[in-house]
């Protein structure tokens, strides 16, 4: 079935070119369906999957603003999207285009209705989940302090109140096992220290953006970004760390609680003193500033933590920024 959904994209992606390139005529998800119309009898799959993966090409090549996406084959991860009208469960078991497929914990499976579109997708390991949109009502005590975050490599994020979000850097740590598996082809061994990595990194981001946004009913982060330094020296240590990663998960959970997440220019929040405001000739510069994790203002005498020093600067201009549109 997953080869089946990587025929039809590759059969709209094919289709689609042909059109742009001969009659300038770039074909939307709804020209697509048309086009793939009572193929699911031949391929073996659900009608309502091929519209899906119609819908999404669409929606992915006018993101990407190209008039070709890229082919899916052996290489490809399984992916074999529905919508609700297309899958049923019946005794703890999922029925999709005629088989029966058995549930690991079919004791997680929603009530009767009540869930939406979803799909069947393949982990690097091979494992196949089942993934299903649910509604359901987010619980969030009532709360009024606010918190301003400060993200780095050293800690994932520096809170203003002093708290800190560890780095556990796990890829670092077993970086050597991965070298020896990938020297030693063995890509089996390989794909599980990927996949353990991943969710040692996973669940710290989760457990501190969760506890982060049930604390503070406002929540504001500065704009550090991830791709420039990707391109320097710290490249391992920034997709390490997962700085985007923790500020999406920040974003949705707090619209999800009904928080207010904001992002703001981080720019000279390390040198500028919390205290007094100035920017003091004794502040760390530069990249040969960036070992100097403690530092004191020679206007104030103030001693700052480095982070928590930016983190209260990145506070500081939210409530500087609300204060000046009350008057």
């Amino acid at each position: 079935m997953a080869n089946a959904v990587n025929y039809v994209w590759n059969y709209c992606n094919e289709t689609s070119l042909y059109a742009i390139r001969y009659n300038n005529d770039w074909l939307s998800g709804f020209d697509l369906q048309k086009l793939t119309k009572g193929a699911g009898k031949e391929l073996g799959i659900n009608s309502t999957t091929i519209q899906e993966v119609c819908s999404e090409y669409a929606l992915r090549r006018k993101k990407a603003r190209k008039r070709k996406l890229r082919w899916r084959g052996r290489k490809s991860l399984g992916w074999i999207p529905f919508k609700s009208t297309g899958i049923s469960f019946k005794d703890g078991m999922v029925h999709y285009a005629g088989h029966e497929l058995k549930l690991f914990q079919p004791e997680r499976l929603p009530a009767k209705g009540g869930y939406g579109s979803g799909e069947f997708c393949e982990d690097s390991r091979g494992r196949w989940y089942l993934c299903i949109s649910v509604e359901y009502e987010v619980k969030a005590p009532e709360v009024y302090a606010s918190v301003g975050i400060d993200l780095g490599l050293r800690s994932t994020a520096t809170l203003s109140n002093g708290q800190k979000v560890s780095n556990g850097r796990y890829y670092r740590m077993m970086e050597r096992k991965l070298v020896k598996a990938q020297q030693g082809k063995k890509k089996r061994q390989a794909k599980g220290i990927h996949a353990k990595i991943k969710n040692k990194r996973m669940d710290d981001l989760h457990k501190a953006s969760t506890r982060i946004v049930q604390e503070n009913k406002v929540i504001v982060v500065g704009n550090l970004s991830a791709k420039k330094l990707a391109k320097t020296k710290m490249a391992k240590s920034i997709y390490d760390a997962a700085t985007t990663m923790f500020r999406t998960m920040l974003k949705y959970k707090a619209s999800a609680r009904g928080r207010w997440y904001v992002e703001v220019d981080e720019a000279n929040t390390t040198r500028t003193c919390s205290g007094c405001r100035a920017i003091p000739a004794s502040a760390p510069k530069g990249v040969k500033g960036l070992s100097i994790r403690e530092w004191v203002c020679c206007e104030c005498g103030a001693i700052h933590d480095r982070d928590i020093n930016a983190a209260l600067n990145i506070l500081r201009i939210e409530c500087d920024t609300l204060a000046s549109e009350v008057r």
